[in-house]
């Protein structure tokens, strides 16, 4: 039986089970704190269509061009996936596609050094930042994207969650994390068979197998 928690502050969200998946105790502590949503299965973050228009309009997304989500953050260094790695995707994709890039990250000194990198790169004018704005005006922005291409963090687990084909980076956590859902596109360091805590494999994920990814999840 579907059950939908909406909250106050979270107007025209809600959110919803599906398809017996269990979602791990990761996202579902992340959903409960950040959104206030108790959620027993694999999450669906729905919002109004309202939202996810004026989000269109304020960030002018153009929807003949590509917009893909980089969750570039982490809660760790061990998480968080260089920023030369995310630039190799950023040009990849960048040489085949007119696209957009949604840079979504957190406020700690490590993680703004990754912004910053991208930020101060050639590629800067295809990039937004998204570091000033709260998680419920992100939510509609995300809505709007193609795809997204996320570290192990929050933005991995509401991306999902929205519906957004999400590659999932999975450096330095157990595999589960970033598999959970149907939406989720794990990629895992080089000369690995798994991953889980202590593997440390933050520059061994391959920005050639992200961009293959991406081509199979586009098309």
């Amino acid at each position: 039986m579907l059950r939908y928690l909406v909250f106050h502050k979270f107007t025209n969200i809600h959110c919803s089970q599906k398809n017996k998946q269990h979602i791990i105790e990761a996202p579902k502590k992340f959903l409960k704190k950040n959104l206030d949503l108790d959620i027993n299965e694999d999450p669906e973050v729905q919002i109004d269509s309202n939202l996810i228009s004026n989000a269109a309009q304020k960030f002018q997304i153009d929807k003949n061009t590509t917009n893909i989500l980089l969750g570039i953050g982490g809660s760790g260094p061990t998480k968080r996936i260089p920023a030369k790695t995310f630039l190799s995707v950023i040009d990849k994709i960048s040489n085949m596609k007119n696209c957009r890039f949604f840079l979504a990250t957190g406020k700690a000194n490590e993680e703004q050094e990754v912004l910053n990198e991208i930020l101060q790169s050639k590629f800067q004018n295809f990039c937004t930042r998204l570091d000033n704005l709260t998680i419920k005006e992100i939510l509609p922005l995300i809505k709007n994207c193609n795809v997204s291409i996320c570290n192990d963090s929050s933005f991995s687990h509401l991306s999902s969650a929205l519906g957004i084909k999400t590659i999932t980076l999975m450096a330095d956590t157990p595999l589960i994390y970033g598999n959970y859902s149907s939406k989720m596109f794990p990629i895992i360091p080089d000369g690995e068979n798994t991953v889980t805590h202590n593997t440390l494999g933050k520059d061994k994920i391959d920005p050639q197998k992200i961009f293959e990814r991406f081509l199979e999840i586009i098309v």
